[in-house]
């Protein structure tokens, strides 16, 4: 009989460039016609797949593992706020990733940008999975795991290769909607495998096995995940059609200090346009697994079955909003939404704290209104770009909002919830939807006004 894993077993036991391309490469992958929007949306998912696998991964890590790996010697809350703490550093990262890996871009080519960079993320990822527990290497292990975050947050900044920003001019006009949430389905796609095997593990190992050595497998899967991904985007992004495509866009990086100095409201107000998305996204999938840990005697292999369950409508969600977005507007749909999101969050304390079935009901209705926002939440206002600021524009515009609306969510939700109660997670989400409702309302305004 299958050895299950409870919250309370774990107890005890104790995440411009220069017009110079490789020839081989291109020549290699060269192919006579186009590339069509589809082709570009695989290549996307692709990518995006990959970078949530280990985002997710890490994230499940730090609510369930890492408390009693690198903080053993602090309370079970104490440790999950340190672990929270080091989460957010790979979000403080990753704009500095974006630039430097710019820089390189404009050095060498987009193709040594995307190399290196998933190259530091497969190396951050593995050396997490090798990395000693406090018991073996002491405080090093816990700068040692510090660096290694920073590492894929610089990595994460760094693997930005314009699909999204391609994808969206190249869709038809009247379905950008439907095109824009198909690189969001990567979402899904990552947490879903990254909980399903936390999940396997949970419940075939002892709790003594799984702190030991279960929780690393996931990351060894994630390093093979990268090298997979890498070659699948490489030969995408390596084909004349891709760079012809890219040219003719004018889809090459800019000086950060120029796109600031011209295009700074554009990117203050893009990132907070996605702020309800952002941090509710990490309050119905990290948020959660440590709160229970902390509170409940729940299976936590059950519970992350149930969030397999709530990605499945996440997903749903996010399909059925490409095709509202084309309907009624993107701008329109995330206001929308970003109002029921602001409305949920007044019941964010009764469901959390109304037992198995109101938790559950959380983590359903929560990840079903994350699809729908989250689906067009990337990059729903970046068309305020003039197309030589949209490829570095867009990027650190999504480097922003994760920043502000989702880096530091699971830290503040926990470290708020624990000490003053439930309702102040549900004020912290209102904060977020309240936020992009207003951001959309200038950018309206500023349209309406320049036009």
């Amino acid at each position: 009989m299958a050895n299950t894993t409870s919250i309370s077993d774990v107890q005890a036991a104790g995440v411009h460039e220069h017009h110079q391309t490789s020839p081989g490469a291109r020549s290699i992958n060269a192919r006579d016609g186009h590339i069509s929007p589809g082709e570009i949306a695989i290549g996307v998912v692709i990518g995006r797949a990959s970078e949530y696998f280990d985002f997710f991964v890490y994230a499940i890590a730090s609510a369930l593992v890492f408390p009693s790996v690198f903080f053993p010697y602090e309370s079970r809350l104490d440790g999950t706020l340190y672990a929270f703490a080091i989460f957010a550093l790979a979000f403080i990262a990753r704009p500095i990733g974006t630039v430097a890996f710019m820089a390189v871009q404009h050095h060498f080519t987009r193709e040594a940008k995307l190399t290196l960079a998933l190259l530091i993320m497969g190396v951050s990822t593995a050396g997490i999975a090798f990395l000693p527990d406090y018991a073996s290497l002491g405080t090093w292990s816990i700068v040692i795991l510090s660096i290694l975050r920073i590492g894929q947050g610089i990595a994460q900044g760094g693997s930005w290769d314009g699909l999204p920003s391609l994808l969206a001019l190249n869709a038809p006009e009247h379905k950008r909607g439907w095109y824009a949430m198909l690189g969001q389905l990567g979402a899904p796609i990552g947490f879903v495998i990254a909980a399903g095997l936390f999940a396997y593990m949970l419940s075939t190992l002892s709790s003594l096995d799984f702190l030991d050595w279960g929780w690393r497998f996931p990351f060894y899967v994630a390093f093979a995940i990268n090298v997979v991904a890498l070659f699948a985007r490489l030969r995408l992004v390596t084909t004349h059609e891709y760079s012809h495509l890219l040219d003719e866009h004018q889809l090459d990086p800019v000086p950060v200090g120029e796109l600031m100095s011209s295009q700074s409201r554009n990117v203050i107000i893009g990132a907070l346009a996605a702020l309800a998305s952002y941090a509710l996204f990490h309050l119905v999938t990290v948020f959660p697994l440590s709160w229970i840990t902390l509170t409940s005697q729940r299976s936590l292999a059950g519970f992350l079955q149930v969030q397999m369950v709530g990605v499945a409508l996440m997903a749903i969600g996010i399909i059925i909003s490409g095709y509202v977005a084309d309907r009624v507007g993107r701008r329109r749909t995330l206001g929308t939404l970003a109002t029921m999101i602001g409305i949920f969050s007044l019941f964010v304390p009764f469901l959390i704290d109304g037992g198995e079935m109101g938790q559950d009901a959380f983590i359903l209705i929560g990840f079903s209104l994350l699809g729908l926002s989250y689906g067009q939440a990337a990059g729903a206002v970046t068309s305020n770009f003039p197309q030589k600021y949209r490829y570095t524009g867009a990027a650190l515009t999504s480097d922003v909002a994760w920043l502000v609306g989702a880096g530091f969510a699971p830290l503040v939700a926990l470290g708020v919830s624990s000490h003053f109660g439930l309702a102040y997670a549900g004020l912290y989400l209102l904060s977020g939807a309240v936020s992009s409702l207003a951001a959309l309302s200038i950018n309206r305004a500023w349209n309406i006004r320049d036009n």
